[in-house]
């Protein structure tokens, strides 16, 4: 997949150089910057917050260290989770047909008090061999 317009004139959606740093000391496994993302909240509710559907794109990226799967949402994180966190087995992982990593999970693992369901896309060219690595992941029975 081409890199987003953002990234490509502001650097938008690049992991920043601290970030990038702790992850390469981790190993990198695999990574892919200034990428077209999206989050889709469905009949969320956290405080302040309640949607029905709602869509937000942004530009980001994403990484697979050998201590965890981390996923930016413009620089902030989406998803930071160690490979042997059991939260990581509940889950849901798949690739959309157009080259989109799909993860899907209930915020409430996450926040106590927020419910619903989140779906973060990655479209990345990539998304099979984060599948595959991730099924390698230790303590990982998907």
């Amino acid at each position: 997949m081409a890199k987003t317009l953002l990234y490509r004139l502001f650097g938008v959606g690049k992991i920043p150089a601290q970030m990038r740093a702790a992850l390469e000391a981790e190993g990198i496994l695999l990574i892919d910057e200034g990428i077209a993302g999206s989050v889709t909240y469905r009949n969320f509710s956290a405080p302040g917050k309640r949607f029905s559907w709602r869509k937000q794109a942004f530009t980001g990226s994403i990484a697979l260290t050998r201590v965890r799967l981390v996923g930016l949402q413009y620089s902030s994180f989406a998803i930071n989770i160690p490979l042997s966190d059991e939260r990581l087995g509940k889950l849901r992982f798949g690739v959309e047909p157009d080259d989109t990593l799909l993860v899907e999970f209930d915020p409430s693992l996450f926040h106590d008090d927020w419910s619903g369901v989140m779906e973060y896309r990655f479209h990345t060219t990539q998304a099979r061999p984060f599948i595959e690595a991730l099924l390698k992941a230790p303590n990982q029975s998907r």
